[in-house]
């Protein structure tokens, strides 16, 4: 991605589900939807930036949707990235 994008735009929005809320609460690992040409790098200036936290380590996935049947065709939405941000023991994020 270009020098010049906010870390707005690369971080999406949180992604808020059981199995990501237990991992905050336990583990200290946040996750976001990001977006698809960000790198590890560019995902861990973004969240410290943003949230003032100290980023330890991020995993990250890439989620293929299936194609669906609709009555124009076969559609098949757009991929998304997943990133798994682990904080140093001290730092926390609030996000609700």
């Amino acid at each position: 991605m270009p020098a010049n994008v906010a870390s707005t735009d690369i971080i999406k929005k949180p992604l808020l589900s059981e199995k990501s809320t237990f991992a905050m609460n336990e583990q200290k690992r946040y996750t976001f939807i990001v977006d698809r040409r960000a790198t590890k790098i560019e995902i861990k200036k973004a969240v410290e930036e943003i949230y003032k936290v100290r980023v330890v380590g991020i995993n990250t996935v890439v989620r293929k949707t299936e194609e669906r049947r609709t009555k124009f065709g076969l559609v098949r939405p757009a991929d998304t990235k997943k990133a798994i941000v682990r904080l140093h023991a001290e730092d926390t994020i609030e996000l609700f």
